[in-house]
């Protein structure tokens, strides 16, 4: 039986509405809305160390040829967001995001990701399993595993990440997220692909925090109580960008609510967990360097703030630990399973990513750090066929972590 936590004693907020502007719904300090021309930096008063398009020997070359064939080599605001404005609505703002998010994930679709030697791998099969939620919702698990018999497998609970890095407006039927999961399927590992609530639903409205961490906390019970019948064992919660910040928000909220026993490990990916998008310049280089310097390598820090903002619209979540796990104390972290955290040199979020293995450290938490050399944001899973060498790389080093564990 599981440990009920105690009610919170905060008072949530009405949910916004849009009739709500941008400007009341952000923090003090604001999102800096101003317009950009969109090649130059924003951020006139700081000199980052090569900038995409200049001479800069830290981006894989690689990766520079396939962001500059895709037009995303240079600093731009998506087109979607150039019409938004301080007095923009909430509605106004998840439409722009969603629309952007669409054209990157067309994107993303036109990529060549595969590989010669693919047809040497183990075979993969696929099945949809329905849940109910914590909420009463309906959930589909896409489930993969390889065609082996044997001893049970260990499973990854995988929450996929949006294409622009952040809490995901993106479907989970793309070809990026399949390709990923037989990735992982092929080493060896059962995969449970989360179709958690995303902001892009419409049936119901925009699901805001916390609709999709709810999902993939009935993911991880389902599976845990079901590891029998599914024929798997040791489960860690794996993902990438947004899907990172659920999978870290994920064991938080397991220790809160007392079943941190049926996690065995957390694997995030460049994840997605500071909410500081929108702080201001001087705070960013004290803080997180990373989302000045980094600023424009195929993610833009000022369209970070806008996704951010749709998924915790209310003040009072602003930093709150369980949306954004940067915010958690050390009684927070304290006695959670290990944890695994990867991040990309040249992404926006590789400090915030560095700065939680630091804090999950002090906290007395197994956890290691691993830093991708010359890469941006998910490129690991986006560009396999440009960098197959670090696709296979993160997929083995999943497989091994869920293995021993």
């Amino acid at each position: 039986m599981e440990n009920q936590s105690p009610p919170s004693k905060r008072k949530r907020s009405q949910p916004s509405t849009s009739q709500t502007p941008l400007s009341s719904l952000t923090p003090a300090s604001g999102p800096d809305l101003d317009s950009m021309d969109g090649r130059v930096s924003p951020h006139s008063a700081y000199v980052p160390p090569g900038r995409l398009g200049q001479p800069n020997p830290r981006l894989d070359l690689r990766l520079l040829a396939v962001l500059s064939a895709n037009d995303a080599d240079r600093m731009r605001m998506p087109l979607a967001l150039t019409t938004l404005s301080p007095s923009s609505m909430l509605d106004e703002v998840r439409a722009a995001v969603s629309d952007s998010e669409k054209l990157s994930e067309d994107m993303y679709e036109q990529l060549p990701n595969t590989l010669p030697r693919d047809r040497l791998e183990l075979q993969v099969e696929s099945q949809v399993i329905r849940i109910v939620g914590s909420d009463a919702n309906l959930i589909a698990l896409h489930l993969y595993r390889p065609v082996v018999k044997g001893s049970a497998l260990p499973c990854i609970v995988y929450c996929h990440g949006g294409s622009g890095g952040g809490i995901s407006y993106a479907s989970i039927d793309n070809k990026v997220q399949r390709r990923w999961c037989i990735s992982l399927a092929a080493q060896g590992l059962i995969v449970v692909n989360v179709d958690y609530r995303i902001a892009r639903t419409t049936t119901t409205g925009f699901p805001m925090f916390p609709a999709a961490l709810n999902d993939v906390c009935s993911a991880v019970k389902f599976v845990y109580s079901h590891r029998d019948t599914l024929h798997t064992r040791n489960i860690v919660v794996h993902g990438d960008g947004g899907g990172g910040n659920l999978a870290l928000a994920t064991a938080l909220k397991a220790k809160r609510e007392g079943w941190t026993n049926r996690i065995d490990g957390i694997y995030a990916y460049s994840p997605f967990i500071s909410n500081a998008y929108s702080w201001s310049l001087a705070l960013k280089l004290a803080e997180l360097a990373s989302l000045v310097e980094c600023d424009g390598y195929l993610l833009n820090v000022h369209y970070m703030a806008h996704m951010a903002h749709t998924y915790t619209p209310l003040p009072e979540d602003a930093t709150n630990p369980s949306a954004w796990p940067y915010h958690a104390s050390k009684e927070d972290l304290e006695g959670l399973p290990p944890h695994m955290i990867v991040v990309d040199e040249l992404s926006p979020l590789r400090s915030e990513g560095e700065a939680y293995v630091r804090k999950l450290v002090r906290a007395g938490v197994k956890a290691v750090g691993h830093v991708n050399l010359g890469s941006v944001q998910g490129a690991c899973l986006a560009f396999r066929q440009a960098v197959p060498e670090m696709h296979e790389v993160l997929a083995r080093n999943i497989a091994a972590f869920a293995r021993n564990v």
